[in-house]
């Protein structure tokens, strides 16, 4: 049977043997398969299933439900029997879990759990989510500079079983500091007496365990690391984190400034699209729309101001909208541009004027190609709009695109300085992005296109 098939049995089986009749090919399948085709089964069913795997394929299959269905598992089943799938998780994903539940439903659980467990559960889950503790594995393998490479791999072939990466062995001394490591190829590859410090590199990358977790995930990202090291402030190694879990850091952060982005108040508890309900996802957004709904109310004035104007020449109306839309995608454009450049460390505030400077002169290119573009579209669309005898089409063209020219300069500027602006007071510059760069440009163009109107013209 294949994957989708399976899974549609998970979906729709009648009763429990049809799915246990597919467990010798789920045992066959990456645990990312099957805890993907198990986090919907009905947890009266799910034990019966999980039962037919080991305790260590059991607490790997679960790590891989997504946090509303390990929970739902956790509270539908004794807390003695979930101790015994929670002990074989990976041990990030028991902190992650262990942080999600309740003080109470902490205080049930603790007790089933092995001394080591325990301690390692209540350490981990110390350190705040984002931070590299609050990501980090302790299971890693570790080995001494005095031992011989046989000595070594025999050490590792005895911890191996629990460490989630053997890529790199990391060598410690009596304190637990970190002096270097090794990589399994060439442990493997030297001779049984070779002394580990003469084969280990003593220059590496490492982070501290308070660090933010995004510049660790950097780190492994650009170092191209398949591990990375987490000291403590006395240099002594705590964990590592692994490339794995850098992935899900970008992943999240990149998914985090997304929401910003667009106006959306970012909440971990409720990242799944499909888990959130309406009613979640309506708290996200209302905030910035009706904020923003209510501060374009100063929009609705300035047209307001200028009802005369739009009376003489209501053919400046009919443009309103081209030329807000492109000042909107102006900005738009240079704020991602910016804010991605920001989140990678290509730019940073210390050179602001020269980032405004450089949008600037994009801008003014922009502004040529769009203001001619739009002359040429209002010549080619108003030729017959009823215009007052005292103006002509060409001047009234030139007025609007020259208007639409300044407001694509203005609205980049605006674009990339205002993420440029919250950033260097501290806050996320993905928050001054779309929506509220939108208002902020919409307002300024409007005062552009009716102060360039009247400017020219007798309004």
């Amino acid at each position: 049977m294949t994957f989708d098939e399976i899974k549609n049995i998970a979906h729709n089986f009648e009763n429990v043997n049809q799915l246990l009749e597919a467990v010798p090919v789920m045992k066959k399948m990456p645990v990312v398969e099957v805890g993907e085709i198990l986090a919907d089964v009905d947890v009266d069913y799910l034990l019966d299933i999980l039962d037919r795997f080991s305790e260590k394929q059991q607490g790997l299959i679960v790590a891989e439900f997504p946090m509303v269905q390990q929970l739902n598992f956790f509270q539908n089943i004794s807390k003695k029997r979930f101790a015994s799938i929670f002990e074989e998780m990976p041990s990030d994903e028991r902190a992650d879990f262990f942080q999600h539940l309740t003080q109470r439903e902490q205080t049930e659980l603790l007790p089933f759990l092995r001394k080591a467990i325990r301690e390692d559960v209540v350490s981990l889950s110390a350190y705040p989510p984002d931070t590299a503790g609050g990501i980090m594995s302790t299971d890693v393998a570790i080995i001494r500079a005095n031992m011989t490479a046989q000595e070594a791999i025999d050490q590792i072939r005895k911890d191996a079983p629990k460490k989630s990466t053997v890529y790199y062995i990391y060598v410690i001394d009596e304190e637990r500091q970190l002096l270097g490591f090794v990589t399994l190829k060439d442990l493997i590859l030297a001779s049984a007496s070779t002394e580990i410090n003469q084969i280990m590199f003593t220059e590496f990358v490492a982070a501290y365990v308070d660090e933010d977790r995004e510049e660790v995930a950097r780190k492994v990202e650009k170092y191209d690391l398949l591990a990375i090291p987490i000291l403590n402030r006395k240099e002594q190694l705590v964990g590592i984190v692994t490339h794995d879990d850098a992935l899900d850091v970008i992943r999240a952060e990149q998914t985090e400034d997304m929401e910003r982005f667009m106006g959306i108040v970012s909440d971990a508890k409720e990242a799944n699209y499909a888990e959130t309900s309406s009613w979640g996802h309506f708290k996200k957004r209302v905030v910035w729309i009706v904020s923003l709904a209510a501060f374009g109310i100063i929009s609705g004035l300035i047209i307001h101001s200028y009802e005369n104007a739009l009376e003489t020449l209501l053919i400046l109306a009919l443009y309103m909208p081209m030329v807000a839309d492109t000042g909107g995608n102006s900005g738009s454009q240079a704020a991602t541009v910016v804010v991605r450049a920001l989140a990678l460390g290509q730019i940073n505030l210390s050179n602001w004027l020269k980032i405004l400077w450089k949008e600037a002169k994009v801008a003014v290119l922009l502004s040529i190609c769009l203001g001619v573009l739009a002359y040429g579209k209002i010549l080619f669309l108003s030729w017959e709009t009823d215009i007052p005898n005292e103006y002509t089409l060409s001047g009234i063209a030139f007025v609007i695109s020259l208007a639409l020219a300044l407001q694509v300069i203005t609205a980049t500027v605006i674009g990339a300085g205002l993420p440029m602006l919250v950033k260097r007071f501290g806050g996320d510059p993905a928050v001054a992005a779309s929506p509220a760069i939108t208002t902020v440009v919409d307002i300024t163009g409007l005062l552009i296109y009716f102060g360039i109107a009247t400017l020219f013209f007798t309004l």
